[in-house]
């Protein structure tokens, strides 16, 4: 299967995309991996997550006004349901995305 563009994904997937902001050297995003993770296990696939490195790809997050990271902005088909910058509690995390699924 053909790697697929971060931007095809997030403008074509059916289901909602949990776009991860992030930069090896952040702090802050390494403490939410685990937590990003558990959430998007309990949902269950409900929710598909795409990491971005704004390192690797600074266009994607000029695009979508990614200032500050760790940066979440929930897609599906194209349209942000949702975002959220800075840390967040797993709970609040499992709390917000629960409602799109």
């Amino acid at each position: 299967m053909p790697k697929r563009n971060p931007k095809d994904i997030i403008i074509k997937s059916q289901e909602a995309v949990l776009v991860d902001f992030y930069a090896d050297w952040c702090g802050p995003c390494h403490t939410m991996d685990p937590i990003i993770g558990e959430v998007i296990s309990e949902l269950q696939g409900k929710i598909k997550l795409l990491k971005i490195n704004i390192d690797k790809s600074p266009q994607l997050a000029q695009q979508f006004a990614v200032r500050s990271i760790p940066n979440y902005i929930l897609f599906k088909k194209g349209k942000i349901l949702w975002r959220k910058g800075g840390l967040i509690t797993k709970r609040d995390l499992h709390h917000a995305l629960k409602g799109f699924v």
